[in-house]
């Protein structure tokens, strides 16, 4: 094993490997329309644009109609960017809505959905290029791999399993493990005993990468940012200039390990 080569891979699922933006919309859509009754059941022509713009803000899935409910409101998308944790939480108080009942709801959308239409789901995502290959490529080799993300590990291992990459159900970390990605990090090093600045970690908020760093026992991981992923010109920047993230183009990706590195 080289310095050039990871022992253990692990990635972010959206905004990584597939993008969903058409499906986030659609479910954060139907779950707004449950949660707050809206006259009109029709979404404004303007309004999945914004949603997909304002992307990046969102950690969890929770947060989705919540955005949708800030732009049916009016709330400036520059507030948004600036202030989204402190907007969305006086969204919840405001209506006495908990964010864990929102996450119930549009889980359950997205239950009922794949039961009646599995295929009309699935169509509304897609992998990025090369991503799906560069994965096969890392299962036939010596590396581990394995996908830390807050979406719902089932719904994640579904359309990996589509897409042609089937993935046992305990090397995908969902949204259900409620735990910190640095801290399932953490635990795999431990479990299986590896030297952290062999594990690469790939991630497209920058947020999270920055929660890594502020782990003394995880900073030798590598730690990447995925530009082509939910991510800001400004955050892109900001990991442009630290010295401990790498910000990783797709066509990088796709390439051998040693073609990440440039830091």
């Amino acid at each position: 094993m080289t310095a050039s080569t990871p022992t253990i891979l692990a990635l972010d699922f959206d905004g990584v490997i597939c993008d969903g933006l058409i499906e986030y919309f659609e479910v954060a859509w139907r779950a707004y329309c449950q949660v707050w009754l809206p006259e009109d059941e029709t979404p404004q022509n303007n309004l999945a644009s914004k949603f997909y713009q304002l992307r990046p803000v969102i950690e969890t899935g929770w947060e989705m109609p919540v955005l949708v409910k800030a732009l049916v409101e009016g709330i400036p998308e520059e507030n948004i960017l600036l202030e989204w944790t402190k907007i969305a939480q006086e969204l919840l108080l405001k209506d006495n809505l908990k964010a864990t009942e929102i996450g119930k709801t549009l889980d359950k959308i997205r239950d009922e959905w794949i039961a009646t239409d599995l295929e009309s789901w699935l169509s509304l995502h897609k992998f990025y290029p090369g991503v799906v290959e560069k994965m096969k490529a890392t299962l036939d080799s010596i590396t581990k791999l394995y996908v830390i993300t807050t979406k719902e590990g089932r719904f994640a291992q579904q359309l990996l399993k589509q897409g042609g990459v089937d993935l046992p159900q305990e090397v995908i970390f969902g949204k259900e493990v409620k735990r910190p990605k640095y801290e399932i990090l953490r635990e795999l090093i431990q479990k299986t005993n590896t030297i952290p600045d062999s594990v690469w970690f790939v991630e497209d908020r920058l947020k999270t990468l920055q929660l890594v760093q502020q782990q003394p026992d995880l900073n030798e991981v590598k730690l990447f940012l995925a530009d082509w992923g939910y991510n800001t010109p400004i955050e892109k920047v900001t990991a442009q200039n630290d010295s401990q993230i790498q910000v990783l183009s797709l066509p990088q990706f796709a390439k051998d390990f040693s073609e990440w590195l440039s830091k």
